[in-house]
């Protein structure tokens, strides 16, 4: 929901950015996995060890990093089919570390029921990128929805960064609100395609 509205503003941000790292020789591919290793890395050494606030801010940072590569692609006019599967690539993988780290913490920290709904938020976050990606191939649209991969970020490091200032059960909190969040989103791509399926279908 979040690229829908905040999609040209943060494209006059960034694209100066990625112009300037193309200029300084990196590629979009290399900024997509220097992203993706460091949200790895930084979740599997901070989450899962208890150290929110850490875990919180180097997260967010390399996250951020997940912006500039289509900028760079539109800077160096080298967008390719292949740089498209590996950011898709490196997005999920990047989220099935985050979440499985904070559902380790969760369970270390016996946390269950927020380790139940960090499961969930897991499983629906790999779905709904696979509906989108499945439909796409099947010449159908299903994007969209309340709860995408930015809104996934910023409502699970809100919540670990409130756990890690001393919030209590405010990991607890975030998941259960992605949870019911990505439920909804779930069944919004899925109407999509139903919709968009009904059009091919008819004469």
């Amino acid at each position: 929901m979040l690229n829908v509205f905040a999609r040209a503003s943060v494209s006059r941000v960034l694209d100066p950015v990625g112009a300037a790292l193309v200029r300084a020789g990196l590629t979009p591919n290399a900024m997509t996995l220097i992203g993706a290793v460091g949200v790895i890395a930084c979740s599997l050494s901070f989450f899962s060890t208890g150290l929110l606030l850490w875990g919180t801010f180097t997260v967010w940072g390399f996250a951020m990093l997940d912006l500039l590569d289509g900028a760079m692609a539109r800077a160096s006019g080298r967008s390719t089919p292949f740089g498209a599967v590996l950011d898709a690539t490196c997005d999920r993988l990047a989220d099935g570390a985050l979440f499985g780290a904070i559902t380790w913490w969760c369970i270390s920290a016996g946390e269950q029921r927020a380790a139940v709904a960090a499961l969930v938020v897991l499983v629906l976050a790999q779905v709904i990128s696979y509906i989108k990606a499945r439909a796409e191939a099947s010449g159908l649209t299903a994007d969209g929805g309340l709860v995408e991969r930015a809104e996934r970020l910023i409502i699970a490091l809100v919540g670990t960064g409130l756990q890690g200032l001393g919030v209590a059960h405010a990991v607890e909190v975030a998941l259960w609100l992605l949870a019911a969040l990505s439920v909804l989103t779930l069944a919004q791509r899925m109407w999509s395609a139903i919709v968009a399926a009904r059009e091919v279908q008819s004469p």
